[in-house]
């Protein structure tokens, strides 16, 4: 009989853990942890709060307005499990691609998810305000957001992956910072030694990159057989090239120089014919002038004889006319 009582007594202990156990793993399992208590949410299970009804709130460590509020924040996730809502808080300090996705500007913010509606709450922060707030569907009277700012979209999720970027190279300055304090306090490095190893580091590491990003874009876009020569046969290639130009520069001033030859030559030719255009305008001269003695000649032959009387003043005008022209030489 203590056997058998012993036997059953296991086996509801077994029984009863089991059914702890699974209670555990489906709470887990949807987010939820025992005793309605606040859900940590992250970069890797942020995607819960698309299901079901959420009050998520984003708030950092630093924050003071978060601090005041965080006793608040689990009151009201231990009551808000009356109502079907789960509440769960964000750190954008460890989160901080989800800070980008929700557009997250000033600390503390609430947002109230439905189904994959993102609504933000901007009403006062105690926990009767909040639990009013869902009990009687105040959300409802909140317009949701537009569709080019909801998380879950695809530019969302690009702004979330530069906001994490951002938040890693703070993190690797920081790094830097602290590494820099080290050689200065430990190893008596001076300031201006710590900066030109960090510079002389930053060229290595520059270099190796671009030899890698060259590399991998000949193995993707690999170059023609045609475009494939070696070092020496690109030399021969360019020693060839120089002796054509040379030859080119070359010819052109031997041309040069027949073209001035020819330009001499020619220069030397004008004056002989200048000197037969001057002659052969004098002997046009000298035949105008004998034409013109010729046509006075019979004019003079065919005036009439003046008369005795009548024509006696004009000849003396005439001699007179003539005479003049003696004085003044």
């Amino acid at each position: 009989m203590h056997s058998t009582s012993h036997f059953v007594a296991a086996t509801c202990a077994a029984l009863l853990l089991l059914a702890a156990t699974a209670q555990s793993a489906a709470a887990a399992q949807s987010g939820l942890q025992p005793g309605g208590k606040l859900i940590e949410l992250d970069e890797d299970n942020w995607h819960l709060m698309l299901q079901g009804e959420w009050m998520i709130e984003f708030f950092a460590p630093w924050c003071p307005a978060c601090k005041n509020l965080a006793p608040t924040w689990e009151r009201f996730a231990r009551v808000a499990k009356d109502v079907q809502v789960q509440v769960a808080k964000i750190d954008v300090t460890t989160s901080p691609s989800l800070s980008g996705r929700f557009f997250v500007t000033a600390l503390p913010t609430i947002y109230h998810v439905k189904d994959g509606e993102f609504r933000q709450y901007r009403g006062a922060r105690d926990g009767d305000a909040l639990l009013y707030f869902v009990k009687k569907q105040q959300w409802q009277s909140i317009e949701p957001l537009s569709a080019w700012k909801k998380p879950d979209t695809t530019h969302m999720s690009v702004l979330s992956y530069f906001f994490k970027l951002s938040h890693t190279l703070k993190h690797t300055q920081k790094l830097f910072k602290d590494f820099n304090g080290r050689l200065q306090e430990e190893y008596g490095l001076p300031t201006w030694g710590s900066y030109a190893l960090f510079a002389i580091a930053t060229i290595f590491v520059g270099a190796a990159l671009g030899l890698l990003l060259v590399c991998l874009v000949d193995f993707v876009y690999p170059p023609k057989k045609s475009q494939r020569q070696s070092f020496s046969e690109s030399q021969d290639n360019l020693t060839e090239g120089l002796e054509d130009l040379a030859t080119e520069e070359i010819e052109d001033d031997g041309e040069a120089e027949e073209n001035d030859d020819e330009q001499r030559d020619s220069d030397e030719e004008e004056p002989e014919d200048d000197d037969e255009e001057e002659d052969s305008e004098e002997q046009a001269g000298d035949l105008a002038t004998k034409e013109k003695q010729a046509d006075s000649e019979p004019e003079k032959e065919e005036k009439p004889e003046p008369k005795q009387a009548g024509d006696a003043a004009p000849e003396k005008t005439e001699q007179v006319r003539k005479r003049k022209p003696r004085k003044g030489d």
